[in-house]
Order: structure tokens, then sequence, then C-alpha cells
């Protein structure tokens, strides 16, 4: 092993505590929801109503926000297409999360309906599964009982007491 291999820096990974499978899953929520916004977001535009045609309208722009962000070859047609989900895999989970869920509330909020709550809701599953991701590992039983036995090693130590009499 040379000098060199030893002193040269590991290369950093992008990291952000996801798994391959719960990428994937990630992927393919947020392309069934893209799914699920624009066909509920073509039928809110099928009427006289302008509140209904705005929240139509954005949930067709959700559509092709989240099938930009979260499959990029599906907008190969699109120029900028690979430079956006680019920029958006660099955003950290609770960031995908806030802007996803933020997207899917709009429409509700413009029109309250049925159609916009079903063709939102797997829009906002998405956030909700980014979300999740933001707060991180479970942690395992072992280490729980360890940090819970040397916290109370700690507290016995500080009043004086071992047999746990007061």
């Amino acid at each position: 092993m040379n000098i060199d291999e030893a002193a040269a820096p590991k290369p950093v990974t992008d990291d952000d505590g996801m798994t391959w499978w719960y990428r994937w899953l990630c992927k393919i929520v947020g392309v069934l929801g893209g799914v699920s916004c624009a066909i509920s977001g073509v039928w809110m535009c099928v009427t006289v109503n302008p509140l209904n045609i705005a929240a139509g309208v954005w949930m067709v722009l959700n559509a092709f926000v989240l099938f930009l962000c979260e499959v990029p070859f599906c907008c190969q047609f699109i120029e900028f297409a690979n430079a956006v989900a680019a920029r958006a895999d660099k955003f950290k989970p609770w960031q995908k999360a806030f802007f996803y869920c933020g997207m899917a509330l709009v429409p509700i909020f413009l029109s309250f309906s049925i159609t916009t709550l079903f063709g939102n809701a797997i829009a906002f599953a998405t956030g909700v599964l980014y979300g999740l991701v933001s707060l991180g590992k479970k942690g395992d039983a072992v280490s729980y009982a360890r940090l819970n036995h040397q916290k109370l090693g700690d507290e016995e130590k500080l009043t004086g007491t071992t047999d746990g009499s007061i």
C-alpha cells in the first residue's frame, strides 16, 4: 500500500440514511402520486367553477413536478429535466417532504372535495415517506437498554446510593 493511497481521502457518498429499497419505494410512490394528481387534476378542470379549475391546474402541475423530480427519464423531451432532477436529488429528505406535502395541500385548500383529497393523497404520502427518512433509524432494544442502564448508574453515582434506597 502506497503512502498516496493511505493519504488519499475516501470518496464522499451522499448518504441520506435511505436504503436502496426505501429509495425505490419513494420513487414508485412519487410516480403513483403523479399519476393520481394528473388524472384527478384533469377531472377537476372539467367544470365551470374557477376554484376547481385552479385546483385542477395545480394538481397537473404537481404531477409534472413529481415526474420531473422522481423519474426524469419520463420527461426526456424536456431539455432541463436532468438538471432539475440532479438538483432535486441534492435536497435533504426533510426538504423534499416539506415541498411535496406543501404542494399536495394547496389544491385541497383551493377546492375541498373528494377528488382533491384522493388525488393528492398519494403525493402527500410521498412527502410523508421522505419525512420519515429525516427522522432517522429506530434504535435497537439492546443499545437502548445499555443507555438506560448507564443512565441509572450515573444517577446512583450522583446520589451516592447503590442499593436503590433513598
